[in-house]
């Protein structure tokens, strides 16, 4: 089993930043993908951003520009920081990993709340 513990979301108005951090831990041999999606009340889960161990990224196209990942191998750690926030980023933000290619584990969300 994988567990992931998410952290730093909140309340900030419009224009601010927040930095989201997600700790895995537990049956971890070989993590190969760490990312975020999120989902707003009334819509679908939408991908926010991605990262392979290797490093490659890929982000959601409303996020672009605004938010970048990162990751601490060591630390099985994945981060999101995400700066010039607006109120559309309002959402329960999930963490997200793919172990051993196949198996993918989710944690269970954190809320951010952008105010305008």
């Amino acid at each position: 089993q994988v567990q992931l513990v998410e952290s730093g979301g909140g309340l900030v108005q419009a224009g601010g930043s927040l930095r989201l951090s997600c700790a895995a831990s537990g049956s971890i041999f070989s993590i190969n993908v760490m990312g975020w999606y999120r989902q707003a009340p009334g819509k679908q889960r939408e991908l926010v951003a991605t990262i392979t161990s290797g490093g490659s990224t890929n982000y959601g196209d409303s996020v672009k520009g605004r938010f970048t990942i990162s990751r601490d191998n060591a630390k099985n750690t994945v981060y999101l920081q995400m700066n010039s926030l607006k109120p559309e980023d309002t959402a329960v933000y999930y963490c997200v990993v793919v172990v051993a290619g196949t198996n993918v584990y989710w944690g269970q969300g954190t809320q951010v709340t952008v105010s305008s």
